[in-house]
């Protein structure tokens, strides 16, 4: 089952935080799961990171690039016909990450791995 990893899924899982829910550490560890990532949670985590209110545990690029590998995680393109979906989005969300997110998920048709409840009102499936 492919699963769409939003950045405090990542970051929860892949730091070992007890706060990942039991059923989403199950999801993406199910051996069917093939794992993706969207490229604004590196933005996210990038800008969290300078502004100190995130600490990674090696340097950023590092530490991504050795958690995509580990975790045999891929990265899901931002296309335009994924952007242009934001479009149609209704404000449910605020954030851009989130919204991008979504649309990713809309999409492809995948769920998303995220504690954030607002995502649902997408109509897009929520793994938490």
């Amino acid at each position: 089952m492919e699963l769409l990893l939003d950045t405090q899924a990542f970051l929860w899982f892949t730091l070992q935080d007890q706060r990942l829910s039991q059923r989403a550490r199950e999801a993406i560890e199910a051996a069917d799961s093939l794992l993706m990532i969207s490229p604004v949670c590196f933005w996210e985590i990038a800008i969290k990171v300078k502004l100190g209110k995130l600490a990674v545990p090696e340097p950023f690029r590092d530490f991504i690039d050795r958690e995509l590998t580990a975790n045999d995680i891929l990265v899901l393109p931002i296309t335009v016909e994924r952007a242009a979906v934001t479009l149609d989005l209704p404000f449910h969300h605020r954030d851009p990450f989130d919204r991008m997110l979504a649309a990713q998920a809309l999409t492809e048709d995948w769920p998303v791995v995220s504690s954030d409840d607002i995502l649902d009102a997408y109509g897009l499936t929520r793994i938490w």
